[in-house]
Order: C-alpha cells, then structure tokens, then sequence
C-alpha cells in the first residue's frame, strides 16, 4: 500500500502532484519515456492525468519543435490492427535510436495502397500530405486508410501528434486550423495539419536475445575491426544504461517484478549488471525497498527520502482512478488480486494506494468492502468520460 502510494504521488497523478503547462508536460514524456500504451489512451487519460488542464497543443509543439516523437516500439501482432488500439511510445526525438532496437517477426504485410505510400516515402523522403496525394494518385479517404495501416504496423510516424490523433478523430469531429472555428484552448484535429509524413528507422536486429548486439561481422584482426568492434559494445551499454536510468526515472525503485507490464526492454540480467555497476559508483542505492518481493532491489537516493516521507504521512482516504492502460496499473503485480486487461476502457480505482474497485468490459467490480454511498462516489469516479482533445468553438 505505501510503495503504490509513494508511485501514485512519484508519477505525479495525485491532484497535488499534478503539473501544468508545456514544461511539465515535457519532463512527463521523460518519465514515460518508452512506455508503449494504446494509441487512444495518450490524450483521453495517460496525459490529463498527470497534467492539470491538459492542453493538446502543448504535445504538438513539443513535437513541431523536434523535441519529442511518437512511434510504434514491437512488431504488430496483426497486419490490420486498429489504430486507437496501437502500442505508442512517446520520446525524447534525441532517444528514438535508443528504443528502435527490434526485429520484424515476419516481413511487413502490407496493402497494395499503404506499399505504394512506403515506396514514395522511401523515394522522396518525407512528404506532407499533400505531397502523398499528389505522388501517390489516392483518393484523400484512401490515402488516411494506408497512413492508418502504415501507423499500425510501426512504419511511419508523423511530425507532430496531431497526425496521429487526426487517425484517430472520425471525419465529422475533426477541426481544421482554417475553419474560422478553432477555441483559444482547442486543437486541430485536420491531417493536412500534421506535418511531414516518414518512414520510421527500425534496425533489424535480434537485440533483445543476443548476448553480444548491434556488433558488426568480424572481418580480421586488424586495429580498425577491432575498433569498430569496441565502439558497438559501448554503443549497446550505453543504450543499456539509458534504459536502466529510464526505469529509475519513472518508478524510483525498480526490481524485476515491477517490470513485468513493460515492453521493448533488455533482459532483466541485462539491466542487473548495469544496477550494479551505478550502485558500485554510488548513483543510486541497493537494499530491500519493498517487502514482499524476492531478487535485488534498486533505488535513487531521492525516491529512498520520498518513500519515508509517504510511509510516515498518515492515510485520508484519496481516491485516484486512472486507466488501465497507464502504467500505474499494477493490480496484480505490487497489489493482489487478478490483473486488469490493459485495454483503454478498463480502470483502476485506488484509495490510499489499495486498489477498490475495477471496471473491465463496462461491469464495475469491487475489490474491498465498500458501503453503498462510497460505492456511488466509486462508480462515479470510474465511469467518468475519458478526455478528448478540445473540438467546440
């Protein structure tokens, strides 16, 4: 109960926590960084959960600045899979070769229309919308169909989000920057305004299972193969450590049971040899955090003084609901109970760190003895509308 209380607060989805603006938005993506959740659930209630007024416009700017990106981590378990329900990670532009570190189950399967959009993309480089009507000879509705396929497949992102959340928006809701409509606080919600279109850059590789990574063929014993060779394997720890501070950037502590709803990562071996290393440095602190929990244990030395803190501060009965999309969803894993379905319609209700309440396929469940009023406010509190970027004048 203290740890998720501790994480609920680390996050910063407690209303006291919550932070406003464009610059608390930006150190958020740090936070989550990598994390891949449905494509839908960013701006209904990953985000405004940790932002107080949430502002859509904040994420296209950050990314129009070439500061942060979004794009498919994993191989996509279907060639046709919806685009709201699509794994996004958002991340720092500077990091993106850090996470692209997969290998295509099997080769990309695509649409007669969405291969041709890869070909001219692959031709002509990145290409506004415009562009890719005018090269690729698709009717508008044709061409938004094969950008969806090629999003839902890892295959091409967009310069700002507003791309991806116009695939998102059905034809009669979206907004257009042109429209004499738009509110002070809304967004646009018209693909023509998302930038350029790109093919992303997956490198093919087996990362993940391969003890040696990214390590080029040898070719001789000569110094420069020899330094080539040097210069992967510190390119890989160096990726390696990234990951490893990422982690402690997002729960404060980390062990290898907190890590199972995380994607993309490097084995758990992997990143041990790593904690040991920065704690052998005395960056950050090894121990037993969390009872309960069996296997090593790693913490920054600030998470250490804000679980004592938590744990002393005496309970008032707080209420957080949040999706089950959002990594915070840990009923299962730190809590009892059974898992809840990461879907972005399922949710999570927690008093004081204690999971209540669930809602998974539209019935609600109650985890702890609740009486009749209390389970009002719950349902409430659960079945309250997800956040959608602003579309009325």
């Amino acid at each position: 109960q203290d740890f998720m209380r501790f994480l609920l607060h680390w996050q910063r989805v407690t209303p006291e926590q919550q932070g406003e603006g464009p610059q608390a938005l930006a150190g958020v993506i740090e936070q989550l960084e990598g994390y891949s959740a449905p494509a839908g659930a960013w701006e209904s209630d990953v985000l405004p959960a940790r932002i107080s007024d949430y502002v859509p416009d904040d994420l296209d700017a950050l990314c129009l600045a070439g500061r942060v990106t979004w794009v498919r981590l994993n191989s996509p378990a279907s060639a046709r899979a919806p685009v709201k329900s699509t794994p996004i990670a958002l991340l720092p532009r500077k990091h993106v070769s850090v996470w692209m570190h997969r290998t295509p189950e099997k080769p990309a399967n695509f649409s007669p229309r969405a291969q041709k959009i890869a070909e001219v993309l692959a031709q002509r480089g990145a290409c506004f919308f415009d562009d890719l009507l005018r090269a690729s000879g698709l009717l508008r509705t044709q061409l938004e169909d094969a950008l969806a396929e090629l999003v839902a497949q890892g295959a091409v992102n967009s310069d700002s989000f507003n791309g991806l959340r116009a695939l998102l928006t059905p034809q009669e809701k979206r907004r257009s920057a042109h429209s004499g409509r738009r509110a002070r606080r809304g967004v646009t919600t018209d693909i023509e305004d998302a930038g350029r279109w790109t093919l992303t850059s997956i490198q093919s590789n087996a990362a993940m299972n391969d003890p040696h990574p990214n390590l080029p063929p040898s070719r001789g014993k000569g110094q420069e193969s020899s330094a080539v060779y040097r210069g992967a394997i510190a390119g890989n720890a160096d990726r390696l450590e990234h990951i490893a501070r990422t982690l402690l950037r997002r729960y404060g502590v980390v062990f290898r049971m907190l890590l199972e709803r995380e994607s993309e990562l490097p084995p758990w071996r992997d990143l041990l040899m790593v904690y040991r290393r920065l704690e052998a440095r005395g960056e950050l602190r090894g121990g037993r955090f969390v009872a309960g929990f069996s296997g090593e244990q790693y913490a920054l030395s600030e998470a250490v003084g804000a679980l004592r803190e938590v744990r002393r501060r005496a309970t008032t009965g707080q209420i957080v609901s949040i999706s089950a999309a959002d990594p915070l969803n840990l009923v299962g894993i730190i809590t009892p109970g059974a898992r809840v379905p990461a879907l972005t319609g399922n949710r999570v209700l927690y008093r004081d760190g204690i999971p209540i309440a669930v809602q998974a396929s539209g019935e609600t469940t109650f985890l702890q003895p609740v009486d009749p009023q209390a389970q009002w406010d719950a349902r409430t509190a659960l079945l309250r509308q997800p956040r959608r970027p602003a579309h009325t004048a």
